[in-house]
């Protein structure tokens, strides 16, 4: 009744090993290396091996590299350097902005360093970790945005126009600074107060250059911005306004922790439960919703597609509007207030109520969507890759 797919599987089991969805370790021996993983995430394999002790000190765990310095940078190598990485992609303004911010800290850092020689180790240290988050942060969200701008599949033109504009300007910044170092070489307070007003024009500069941006796909922030004004007004926002309104600051930390493509036993321990979630809807995907921690958690078919996933994103965020203020389409106002009432009524028949609200208000939804302006066949949401497939009743229509 219930198959579990998960993207990738590993032929050599061991209770030894460490695995997550998506990722699957197991031992690979090479010449020379005593301790080597091997790990392969999507069905391609990447393979990093390192090298370690691990003393256990009291409460506290020092590991110490190997004799094999080679493997330790092919460990850092392959490891990412920011958590989640399919995040880079969704909330690409925000990490843009954020890289650009990041950047001028490891340079007031740098110029700090030589002031206080004691902690100098320490500060060089600290600046060239954040110069390493900023590599991989402004690699990653360049090359979202160059796809952005590459409007007739012109990548590689768009990468080598940048490119060229990026030499042109650092070219002018060093004429430029070689004829101010005279002059503010020896003021060192002066040289400091230049910094701090170059570094606010370049953040100001980088924010306005970010908020013009206009993407046409929905990541979570902008479907919450044009959902919230579809179900306050009836229209739906197009892409130039939403992109105006999108939080660049606050963006990382939502209300509603949504979760797509979670595995099946994050929503169930039972067959009963399953059926709760099955009943009273044909949608390839299972909804679970947690009034309390706020928490919506979102069990994808195999046959889900970019639509269905839009689908299941915007009834995450009408479940968040049951717990929120401002008007709502009655059918919603009626299900707002029997949530605010009181806990008389379970979540999942909540959820089965709103599948049926969405049956009549998602279409009307998505055409506007697509009469705006926004980009319905792909999306920006941040999706794992969970994957289950379940049977409906006799009675239901089989998928």
């Amino acid at each position: 009744m219930i198959e579990l797919r998960p993207p990738c599987r590993c032929a050599h089991s061991s209770p030894h090993l460490f695995s997550s969805p998506g990722l699957c370790l197991q031992p690979l021996r090479l010449p020379g290396h005593p301790r080597s993983l091997a790990g392969h995430r999507g069905g391609k394999r990447k393979s990093f091996s390192f090298s370690c002790h691990c003393h256990l000190v009291g409460e506290r765990f020092n590991w110490h590299a190997g004799p094999h310095p080679l493997c330790l940078v092919e460990r850092i190598a392959n490891q990412p350097l920011l958590p989640n990485r399919s995040r880079l992609d969704c909330n690409a303004k925000q990490w843009r902005l954020f890289a650009d911010i990041l950047n001028d800290v490891a340079m007031f850092l740098e110029i700090m360093a030589p002031i206080y020689p004691i902690f100098f180790t320490m500060t060089v240290c600290t600046s060239n970790l954040a110069k390493c988050i900023v590599s991989v942060a402004g690699g990653a969200t360049r090359a979202a945005l160059t796809m952005h701008q590459a409007r007739r599949n012109n990548m590689a033109d768009v990468s080598a126009k940048d490119s060229s504009q990026e030499t042109l300007v650092n070219l002018a910044g060093l004429l430029v600074s070689l004829l101010m170092l005279p002059l503010v070489s020896a003021c060192p307070s002066f040289s400091l107060g230049c910094f701090f007003f170059l570094t606010a024009l370049h953040i100001y500069a980088n924010y306005r250059a970010v908020r013009a941006l206009v993407l046409e796909t929905l990541n979570e922030g902008r479907l919450r911005l044009v959902l919230k004004h579809f179900l306050q007004r009836g229209d739906v926002l197009g892409p130039t306004s939403a992109n105006q309104m999108e939080p660049l600051w606050t963006g990382f930390w939502p209300s509603l922790s949504l979760s797509l493509g979670v595995p099946l036993h994050c929503l169930i321990s039972s067959v009963f439960e399953l059926q709760q979630l099955v009943e009273g809807h044909q949608e390839p995907y299972l909804l679970r919703w947690d009034k309390s921690q706020r928490q919506v958690q979102v069990v994808l078919s195999q046959m889900a597609g970019p639509e269905t996933i839009l689908r299941a994103a915007t009834h995450g965020l009408v479940l968040e509007a049951l717990q929120g203020n401002g008007p709502l389409p009655r059918e919603l106002e009626e299900l707002r207030n029997q949530v605010q009432a009181g806990p008389e009524k379970d979540s999942w028949v909540i959820v089965r109520e709103t599948h049926q609200v969405l049956d009549e208000l998602f279409p009307k939804f998505l055409k506007g969507l697509q009469d705006a302006g926004w980009k319905t066949e792909k999306h920006q949401l941040e999706v794992d890759e969970w994957r289950a497939t379940w049977l409906l009743s006799p009675e239901k229509k089989i998928l």
